[in-house]
């Protein structure tokens, strides 16, 4: 069995995060285990509060794991703070693990070592809090070009670039911008435009449109930490990276088609649904 990485936040409400990574490396048959950079407290309805986890724990987190545990496939998620973000970096670059993939969450990510609080409706409403200058630049510096492929919504590709992306033609520029940031590979994910999701996968040679069908649900809570823990999981299972991504997408696809009217709020997908299918414990 392969063994597979995250680091990234933790998800009260268990759709997102950690808690959705850690669900999609068990669909994918892989071992999961975890380095959490902050603690939320969130729900379908929105995030109250974020403390971020201490550099030193997740260093020592990180130190845990690469000295004891074979890492086959890594992925990174909400990284809040300028510190941590640079701490990870230099423990990748100390333990050199291969089949990184980064999913640049902006959510909550401008707080600091305490708790502060947010306005659920505000979150909603703008679906990301915009990097810190600083913390953008070591976002940049210190992990991208770490990356065998960065994985950004639309939202999070502009406030990586700097640019306004409103079609699918400015979504490969962005893309070819990405990638001139050092990662090996861009998925630049197209649910944020009005027409048929359409997704751009990068390589430095080829540009692939890989279209979706617009699945008609607001239960879409951790759709994003979803694929890129699915992309991680086949990429240490041996798939190249366009295999891996194609896998991916067809597994949010069917957890998105049966997600879970979970809460009040924006439910999450399914992460099971066809190990429970298989053994029958789903009735059609």
């Amino acid at each position: 069995m392969k063994n597979v990485l995250t680091i990234a936040g933790s998800d009260s409400c268990g759709g997102a995060g950690i808690q959705a990574d850690l669900k999609t490396f068990s669909a994918h048959g892989v071992y999961g285990m975890s380095v959490i950079t902050a603690v939320t407290a969130q729900n379908t309805q929105g995030v109250l509060a974020v403390q971020d986890i201490s550099v030193e724990l997740i260093e020592k987190q990180i130190k845990a794991i690469f000295e004891d545990i074979k890492v086959d496939g890594l992925k990174i998620g909400m990284v809040s703070q300028t510190d941590t973000i640079n701490a990870i970096g230099e423990g990748l670059r100390y333990y050199k693990p291969s089949n990184i993939v980064l999913d640049p969450v902006m959510l909550n990510i401008t707080g600091s070592s305490t708790i502060f609080e947010l306005d659920p409706v505000m979150v909603s409403k703008s679906g990301y809090h915009l990097l810190q200058q600083s913390a953008k630049e070591a976002l940049i510096n210190s992990l991208v070009p770490l990356a065998t492929i960065v994985t950004p919504n639309i939202p999070e590709a502009e406030v990586l670039t700097g640019m306004r992306i409103g079609s699918i033609e400015e979504m490969k520029k962005a893309a070819r911008m990405i990638f001139e940031m050092g990662p090996h590979n861009v998925l630049l994910k197209g649910g944020h435009l009005d027409d048929d999701a359409t997704d751009i996968l990068f390589d430095g040679n080829k540009i692939s449109c890989l279209k979706s069908k617009r699945i008609n649900t607001k239960n879409t809570h951790g759709t994003g930490c979803t694929l890129s823990s699915a992309i991680a999981s086949n990429l240490a299972k041996g798939y190249s990276v366009a295999e891996a991504v194609a896998l991916a997408k067809e597994y949010i696809t069917i957890a998105i088609e049966n997600s879970l009217s979970v809460g009040k709020g924006v439910g999450p997908t399914n992460h099971f649904y066809t190990l429970y299918k298989k053994a029958g414990m789903i009735d059609e």
